[in-house]
């Protein structure tokens, strides 16, 4: 059965840290410097004589250098698109091809996006409650996850699933890719289970922009739109945070209209949300003018 379950405590995001550390050391040279001098002339010498008499060995190199460029450009080629997509678990099975349970009952709500942070390939990867995030790298079809960092939230049903995935992503997993109007990602992971995931083109591919990143207040309650009384609108203000994520300022509520791409109201809690906002050049109206998609949650409360 489908865990509809929230936790009812605030949520506040974790930074992403993902550093890498460089050890460095050195070595004394002790010959003067000419004789530096001699030893590197001799050594550019012997080299280029070396590929002169030796045809064979630069035609060699060359070939090892255009393979490991071509495999560099396929490998950059599936980065960018997987990167396309947010991927919704569709199926998940072990190494005697049996369902996992725990995951599939709540398949529509287990997510996997790419991303890229400071130049770094990152991916991030929830069943509906902490968000968990790593680096990675991807040599040929082998995707190799590093130690992930999560928010910190108690998620009560949710909580031996979300352990369950967190533990397939980790390490070292073989991954292809089906693309067509419906892309496939197929995942065999270390302990030979198999996720397969859908594809969905991310708001940035979809509108080929950069989202503007923005933060809304969305109240519990929802009153009905001023145009159309027969609908119900939520109730959203909007909220500015300084570099530090201290909160600095907050706006007036107000009805909006329009969607929120991936969000799910479910009337019971307040929340803030996380979103990338996208400009679509139509009119001047905010709710029209703008496509609104749900990056996350980093704030969640049992409405009194």
């Amino acid at each position: 059965m489908k865990s509809n379950i929230k936790p009812a405590i605030k949520l506040v995001l974790l930074p992403t840290v993902l550093a890498i550390g460089l050890a460095l050391s050195g070595c004394q040279d002790t010959s003067s410097p000419n004789d530096n001098a001699a030893q590197d002339t001799a050594e550019m010498s012997s080299e280029t004589t070396g590929s002169i008499d030796n045809p064979d060995v630069t035609a060699s190199a060359d070939r090892t250098m255009n393979q490991k460029a071509s495999e560099s450009t396929v490998e950059q080629k599936m980065i960018n698109n997987i990167a396309r997509y947010r991927w919704t678990l569709a199926t998940a099975t072990n190494e005697t091809n049996q369902p996992l349970t725990m995951l599939m009952e709540i398949k529509d709500q287990v997510i996997l996006s790419f991303n890229q942070h400071q130049g770094q390939n990152t991916l991030s990867y929830s069943v509906g409650c902490n968000t968990m995030g790593a680096a990675y790298g991807l040599q040929g079809n082998t995707l190799a996850i590093e130690e992930s960092m999560s928010t910190k939230m108690s998620c009560g049903d949710l909580n031996a699933a979300e352990n369950r995935l967190n533990k397939l992503m980790q390490g070292s997993s073989e991954i292809s890719l089906a693309a067509g109007d419906k892309p496939m990602l197929t995942q065999v992971t270390s302990e030979s289970t198999t996720l397969v995931w859908q594809g969905k083109l991310t708001a940035q591919a979809k509108y080929n922009t950069k989202g503007e990143t923005i933060f809304w207040a969305v109240s519990s309650e929802t009153k009905p739109c001023a145009d159309n009384i027969a609908k119900t609108c939520l109730q959203v203000k909007p909220i500015t945070y300084d570099d530090q994520g201290i909160k600095v300022s907050e706006g007036e509520w107000k009805a909006f209209v329009g969607a929120i791409d991936g969000y799910q109201h479910d009337g019971k809690h307040d929340e803030v949300l996380r979103l990338q906002r996208y400009n679509l050049g139509n009119g001047d109206a905010a709710d029209t003018k703008y496509a609104y998609v749900l990056d996350t949650v980093i704030e969640s409360s049992v409405a009194k």
